[in-house]
């Protein structure tokens, strides 16, 4: 029996590259792998579906899983986590220094679908206690004009958006025509050592890791879907491509965590593994699957419920197909 071909696309992670590279081959499958850039990945797939598998934003995939009859299925293979109390930014001497006094303020986001925006708005509402009716929200282009939404959206009751397409968040932000700026790039004028502009927080690394210690969230940005057709006839290789990843991730984080060879130019990159692996995560800080990512997912599902990114209220079972939900064991 000849094997199944199929094509991918991801962004060049350490952690896919021997798959992509066809180091790591899935059993039963003739992969063509490919690497773009993700915005490009995500335009491409989630409009035209160009490829069998593909990276896609969390946000966009629990959306498009939302639906009555949803095109895709997927495998709980999480390629790209950020935490996202870094992506909030401010004018110096803006009257904003903490994080409730955004309440009753005009917030910049350069998409309301965007999985950043998603995890930072969830960050207001459960963490910061301000509701999203207290913000007026504004979307456009982080640096550049003319960003529109890739999505249609539904607002919750009583949300004020607005967007503006002449403009860019940086430019009002520092104008004072805004008081904050989620972005999950640093803007280039953050980059470019302006002074006004600032993070929220600036010991974000510190907030990050109490805000993991008392919640368990560790925010999942991107994940790996399957056009539905190609699942339906062929059920089999959803296991075997989260196989495939699996082995992949483990041969990366072994390459990287090596100690013969600097093979990341970095001081201290191996003692930071060592913290993260044994007092952080518990021996896996990149796992794949839902149940050691369940208080996660749930959290984020909530959050796309109650933001109007989903049309219903998902469970992490309802994200992947039954294949990839148990593991054999012996």
């Amino acid at each position: 029996m000849a094997n199944l071909r199929l094509t991918m696309a991801t962004y060049d992670y350490d952690h896919v590259r021997d798959l992509a590279s066809g180091e790591i081959r899935p059993q039963g499958i003739d992969l063509t792998s490919m690497c773009f850039r993700v915005e490009e990945i995500f335009y491409r797939f989630a409009n035209t579906f160009e490829w069998d598998v593909s990276e896609l934003s969390f946000a966009k995939y629990c959306s498009m899983m939302s639906y009555d009859e949803p095109p895709i299925t997927g495998i709980p293979v999480f390629v790209s986590r950020v935490f996202r109390h870094s992506a909030f930014y401010i004018r110096r001497g803006g009257g904003v220094t903490r994080p409730e006094d955004l309440a009753g303020k005009r917030v910049g986001i350069p998409e309301w679908t965007q999985t950043a925006t998603v995890y930072a708005r969830g960050l207001m509402v459960h963490q910061f206690g301000i509701p999203l009716t207290d913000i007026d929200w504004i979307q456009a282009g982080v640096d550049q004009p003319g960003r529109v939404e890739m999505a249609d959206i539904t607002l919750p009751d009583g949300v004020r958006y607005t967007q503006v397409q002449d403009r860019t968040l940086t430019e009002m932000l520092l104008a004072g025509e805004l008081d904050a700026v989620i972005s999950a790039h640093p803007p280039h004028a953050f980059l470019d050592g302006n002074p006004d502009m600032i993070r929220l927080f600036p010991s974000f690394r510190e907030e990050e890791s109490k805000y993991f210690k008392e919640t368990g969230i560790y925010p999942i940005m991107h994940t790996i879907a399957i056009k539905r057709s190609v699942f339906d006839e062929n059920p089999w290789i959803a296991m075997n491509l989260l196989t495939a990843f699996e082995e992949a991730k483990q041969q990366s984080i072994e390459r990287l965590s090596g100690v013969t060879a600097s093979r990341i130019p970095m001081p201290w990159i191996y003692d930071d593994f060592d913290h993260l692996r044994d007092e952080m995560f518990a021996g896996d800080y990149w796992p794949y699957g839902i149940e050691p990512n369940r208080t996660t997912i749930d959290a984020f599902l909530q959050y796309c419920h109650e933001q109007g990114v989903c049309r219903r209220r998902l469970q992490p079972e309802d994200l992947y197909p039954r294949e990839v939900q148990t593991v054999f064991r012996v």
